[in-house]
């Protein structure tokens, strides 16, 4: 009986234990069960049902290491199930082989008199043994779940940072040695996640095997070059995030390096960082968040100090700074007028080409214009031309214009999946969805920049898209105001535009009545006009105060600021708590209080990383770009002004017609001029109430250092006297 039992603890199974412990599976077994029932008494059927209970533990917990130790995709999992068997489980079969061998060697204490071996002894030895299976085998019943993905409709395994987790959690246990069992499973689970990330952070490689279950993964989307993401829900708990962020850091510009140094020789035997791996190997189990996170901070310093200030120079970076506040943010009025320029241009173009082939197909329609990609990148092109044509001979030495014109793309966005993605901490998430980007062409259209190596250390492809958000915003702003002011260009409806007879055939009668005729037709059209002035006036007001506060106070203020930072120049820095809007009314929010601060760390790439989408996060609120009760009633009141501009354009267009018609006989069948003039005109009141009553909505917001310049006196309770004075007009 003795024997029996203690190879059923080995992990053989028994049908002595499971009789008194668990049902029996086949014949030989109930067989084999129902003599032990007539053998075995009911005190010793019970002292039994323990060890049958552990014996089926170990059994289980054998088979279940062995399958995850063969079979799970993560590498951590692995460990520590081997882990399990060749500790634990050996440990415990120690445990059996000295307990058989005390027999075997008569020991007194559990071997009595008349070499009798007492029942009791036997299970006394195996007490502790019951709590600490059991939670061995909850440890394997977790890793072997698969729970559901939140984010797909798919199963997951257990990953390398849930299991670890787990086992740091259950080293709270008041129980010694289940709290010794996870102490030496988590120190298994943290050296061999340690391995991995050491080929990361000291290579710049991934993980050969199990890559799934590690942290940083290879972005899919990235077309042109190899990028890589961190996926937080693979990251450990102890794994602060801007630890995580430096060891993506790390180790992409480690694979940068490396994908360099095959046509650069200089720079190879710089793409690893082997002599750092003793700060790895100093570690100690449990992993301390803080210590951790000071070890990959003196391994991302040293990579700076010795490799990325030769691969990526500060001038490098102020270089592409500088770009990115010329044409983004709009530095340089000259791109946002010639982009202006080209793109209205490109779309009269095409309004012109629809309107000679309906009018030569007779079918009465224009359909849809629609501006494909490659007429779009011609319009950069054109905006380029048109630049250097205004600098001259000087052209050749704008070295910002020649590295811009390599870098920017202008291109149509052709679905969803080009939204861009989120970033860790970034400012497009918080940006209002208000589709500016729809205003330059007919079709949605951004400016966007290819980031050259090595600047993508610093500049990511979210941070990009935040300054193509900005971009949009700004630019629509500056080709209102522009097409806005345009209109006072069209001569003929400023002034008596041909001028009247002149003597002597405008002193005779048919001259007199000729002079009388145009002066009178000039009158009519300037009363027409006079509320379009006036609206297209205030417009242009609150444009231009709007852009000043945006482009001078907010903008400027700001990219001076960070310039400064960089040359570690002393600044005014708002405090760490500080994430409150300036521009608001005193009522909502209090004025940022400064702090004058002397910055002198070094200008390592991940620094820059961090304070560049730190200076975003502020531009983006401060621009009123995150609020969208503001951006959609501006976007609102921009479509408007398009309207305008167009019907001012169609009514000059129908009154030249008109004269032609009555001065030089140029009749056209097709068109009722009379019929289509009172259409434009009702249509422009529509239009001038609108457009006011959206600068009404937009002034009458919070925008305290804007409303000292606003005063637009009492244009704003005029609306109701000018449409009755209009009405008396239409009636004379």
């Amino acid at each position: 009986m003795l024997h029996e039992i203690l190879l059923s603890l080995s992990g053989h199974p028994s049908p002595l234990l499971r009789a008194a412990g668990t049902p029996a599976a086949h014949d030989n077994d109930h067989d084999h069960a129902f003599l032990a029932s007539r053998v075995i008494s009911p005190p010793e059927r019970a002292l039994l049902a323990s060890l049958a209970h552990l014996s089926d533990l170990h059994v289980k917990l054998i088979s279940s290491a062995a399958q995850i130790a063969a079979t799970h995709p993560s590498v951590i999992c692995r460990a520590v199930a081997a882990a399990i068997d060749s500790i634990h489980l050996a440990a415990f079969q120690r445990k059996v082989l000295a307990v058989e061998d005390s027999i075997l060697r008569k020991d007194a204490g559990l071997v009595g008199a008349y070499n009798i071996v007492p029942l009791t002894a036997v299970v006394s030895e195996f007490d502790g043994w019951t709590r600490r299976m059991e939670w061995l085998w909850e440890l394997v019943q977790f890793m072997l779940r698969v729970e559901r993905s939140k984010t797909e409709k798919k199963t997951e395994p257990c990953t390398a940072a849930r299991v670890m987790d787990w086992l740091r959690s259950e080293l709270q246990t008041g129980y010694m040695d289940v709290e010794q069992a996870a102490t030496s499973l988590v120190r298994v689970a943290e050296v061999a996640w340690l391995k991995q990330v050491s080929a990361w952070i000291l290579y710049g490689k991934l993980p050969s095997f199990g890559a799934d279950d590690f942290f940083v993964q290879e972005d899919e989307n990235g077309a042109e070059q190899q990028e890589f993401v961190l996926v937080k829900s693979l990251l450990p708990s102890f794994v602060t995030p801007s630890t995580a962020a430096s060891m993506l850091f790390i180790g992409r510009s480690l694979h940068q390096i490396r994908a360099k140094s095959v046509a650069d020789a200089s720079l190879r035997g710089t793409d690893h960082l082997s002599t750092q791996l003793t700060q790895l190997s100093k570690l100690r189990h449990p992993l301390d968040a803080a210590t951790f996170s000071r070890t990959v901070t003196e391994i991302r310093n040293y990579l700076s100090r010795t490799t990325l200030q030769r691969l990526l120079p500060l001038s490098r970076v102020l270089e592409t700074l500088q770009l990115l506040r010329d044409f983004f943010l709009l530095r340089r009025g000259e791109f946002a007028m010639a982009l202006t320029q080209q793109a209205d241009e490109k779309i009269r173009s095409r309004w012109r080409r629809a309107e000679n082939l309906a009018y030569e197909k007779r079918d009465g329609g224009l359909g849809t214009v629609v501006v494909k990609e490659g007429e779009i990148a011609a319009v950069l092109v054109r905006t380029w031309a048109a630049i250097g044509s205004m600098q001259g001979e000087h052209a050749d030495e704008d070295e910002g214009m020649e590295l811009a014109r390599d870098l920017l793309r202008l291109m149509p966005i052709k679905s969803r999946s080009s939204a861009p993605p989120a970033a860790e901490g970034g400012a497009l998430t918080s940006i209002a969805s208000t589709p500016f980007r729809n205003l330059l062409f007919s079709v949605p259209v951004i400016l966007t920049l290819q980031i050259p190596s090595p600047v993508d250390l610093f500049l990511s492809p979210s941070d990009l898209q935040t300054y193509v958000a900005i971009n949009s915003y700004l630019l629509s702003l500056r080709r209102a105001h522009l097409r806005l002011t345009d209109l006072w260009k069209i001569t003929p409806l400023r002034r008596h535009h041909p001028s009247p007879p002149s003597p002597p055939y405008g002193s005779t009668p048919v001259g007199r009545e000729t002079v009388h005729l145009l002066r009178q037709r000039y009158s009519s059209r300037s009363k027409m006009l006079r509320n379009a002035w006036a609206t297209a006036s205030a417009a242009i007001f609150f444009l231009g105060e709007l852009e000043g506060y945006l482009q001078m106070e907010v903008v400027a203020g700001l990219s001076d600021g960070f310039q400064r930072w960089l040359a570690n120049a002393p600044i005014n820095e708002p405090d760490e708590d500080e994430d409150e809007d300036i521009w608001l009314s005193p009522a909502t929010n209090q004025p940022a209080k400064t702090t004058t601060t002397t910055t002198t760390a070094p200008r390592d790439p991940q620094t820059l990383a961090t304070a560049h989408r730190l200076y975003l996060r502020t531009l983006t609120r401060r621009l009123l770009l995150t609020h969208q009760s503001f951006t959609d009633p501006l976007y609102d009141l921009l479509v408007h002004i398009d309207h305008l501009v167009a019907l001012v354009h169609r009514l000059h267009g129908v009154w030249t017609s008109a004269d032609l018609e009555a001065d030089a006989g140029v009749v056209d069948a097709f068109v009722d001029l009379a019929r289509e003039e009172r259409d434009v005109q009702s249509e422009i009141r529509g239009v001038e109430g609108r457009v006011k009553r959206g600068v009404e909505g937009l002034v009458v917001g919070g925008v305290d250092r804007l409303l000292m310049k606003l005063d637009f006196g009492s244009w704003f309770g005029a609306e109701q006297g000018a449409e009755e004075e209009e009405e008396e007009e239409e009636e004379l």
